[in-house]
């Protein structure tokens, strides 16, 4: 409760009232849209595991929101503020992610109650294992219905140790690789998996200044090069947005936000620098040519072209949202701004590019590897070497009948064939294209829509609706 006795919105309650307003633009049955915004089903399991010499009990969670796509989709985050609010909201947003950029799962989330630096390697690797076969005992993670990935606190290790932990259990089951993605390469992962969610951040955002009028509508002008940048998270979302948009878009990130303060340099930070000495040193304090200080949610409200806060939920609120100076606010993370916050900004005319949309490349390059798993084929095997071949043939071609060599650059273009990483962000690139120009026809064909959270709801909603109506469920 506030202060004034008003109660505080949850993380689920603002999920579902974003998701309102894009029924109410559809004018959905009340019946549909109860059966969308409804989690399927929750579990919590505890369970115990001897830590050095003493027996600690674990808690964790994995919900499911939507079966109406199969497998349902999600990552596990290791984490000491998970809660069962937090893991059925981004379920929930998981859902509308996949569907917004056509991807056919359905959503679900896990989470464990733990601070993984607490832990060494071995004992992180009996948690892992010991939680994943409570998941798998219980029917909450196969490769048919219910596939993790990494979130917070998770990466490449502990989805190589789920996938054995399954194997074991499952050894008949040929398909066992797809049980999670965002494994190791030589695991059964993808190449491109790891910076997947912030490649598509600013695949988004290079799709967004693509639009000469939405970018003038942001008083904005011009591509990404040049525009000041604040970003909230080096983590791994937020590491390599920001990388990419340093060093292949030509953006200046004048501030790094991290947990212990920020770092604020007008003419640009070099991204890479700021996170080999995060790596070394464990803090953003004492790196030189940038100006630190301790307040780093106060960098927030920095004037600047492009916001992205790229670490946890909540971090633009009522209490700071008329404060924000930026431009454009670009949701690397999930549910950075709360419902009222959203609202606020609505009302100012700052336009979002929600989460629901712009961190969906992590889902969409999982999409991938799932289906790289089941086919049991490297992507670009069977027609790289084909590709390479036809691209001399018209080389020669282009030879024969100019009496000329054909240039350096025009040779490498057209006889190397594309390989896997290649393919994989074609994919991702067209993938965030393709779903913000639906996103844009949305917000173009009513009305009521003036921000592209509710277009992408809208288009969210739309497609599962459709799913429910065509099975028949009212």
């Amino acid at each position: 409760m506030t202060k004034a006795g008003k109660k505080t919105l949850s993380f689920c309650d603002s999920v579902n009232l974003m998701a309102d307003r894009a029924f109410a633009v559809l004018n959905m049955d009340e019946g549909i849209a109860k059966a969308i915004k409804a989690c399927n089903s929750i579990l919590e399991v505890k369970f115990p595991v001897n830590i050095r010499g003493k027996v600690e009990v674990f808690t964790g969670w994995r919900a499911t929101h939507s079966t109406h796509r199969l497998p349902a989709k999600g990552g596990i985050r290791f984490a000491s503020i998970v809660n069962q609010d937090e893991v059925e909201a981004l379920a929930a947003l998981m859902t509308y992610k996949c569907a917004i950029v056509d991807v056919p799962f359905g959503g679900s989330k896990g989470g464990l109650l733990i601070d993984p630096n607490a832990y060494e390697r071995d004992e992180m690797q009996l948690i892992t294992r010991r939680f994943a076969r409570e998941l798998i005992r219980k029917g909450f993670l196969s490769p048919a219905t219910n596939v993790p990935a990494p979130d917070m606190g998770t990466g490449e290790r502990e989805m190589a140790w789920i996938a054995d932990t399954y194997k074991h259990l499952n050894p008949d089951d040929i398909n066992y690789a797809g049980c999670v993605t965002g494994k190791p390469v030589a695991h059964g992962g993808i190449r491109g998996r790891t910076e997947a969610t912030g490649r598509g951040v600013v695949y988004a955002i290079r799709e967004f200044f693509r639009h000469a009028d939405e970018v003038k509508a942001a008083g904005l002008v011009g591509s990404c090069a040049g525009k000041r940048i604040v970003i909230q998270g080096l983590g791994n979302v937020g590491y390599y947005a920001a990388k990419l948009l340093d060093e292949e878009d030509d953006a200046k990130i004048i501030a790094i936000i991290e947990r212990d303060g920020a770092l604020v340099n007008e003419n640009g930070l070099n991204v890479e620098d700021v996170r080999q000495y995060i790596n070394q040193c464990k803090t953003i304090k004492g790196f030189p040519d940038a100006t630190y200080t301790e307040d780093g949610a106060a960098q927030l409200e920095l004037e600047c072209d492009i916001l992205i806060p790229a670490a946890m939920e909540a971090q633009i609120t009522a209490g700071n949202a008329k404060r924000i100076r930026a431009k454009l606010i670009v949701e690397a993370a999930n549910g950075p701004v709360t419902f009222e916050a959203d609202e606020i900004l609505r009302e100012r005319g700052i336009p979002i590019i929600p989460d629901a949309y712009a961190n969906a490349g992590g889902v969409t390059v999982s999409y991938f590897e799932w289906i790289r798993n089941l086919s049991h084929i490297r992507f670009g095997r069977m027609e790289r070497r084909y590709d390479e071949l036809r691209g001399e043939a018209i080389i020669k071609a282009m030879e024969e009948m100019t009496g000329k060599d054909a240039p350096d650059i025009m040779e490498k273009g057209l006889i190397r064939g594309a390989d896997e990483l290649d393919l994989v962000r074609s994919g991702l690139d067209d993938t965030m294209r393709l779903a913000f120009q639906e996103i844009l026809a949305a917000k173009r064909s009513y009305d009521e829509i003036n921000d592209y959270r509710t277009a992408a709801y809208v288009v969210s909603v739309n497609k599962i609706s459709r799913s429910y109506i065509d099975i028949g469920v009212y």
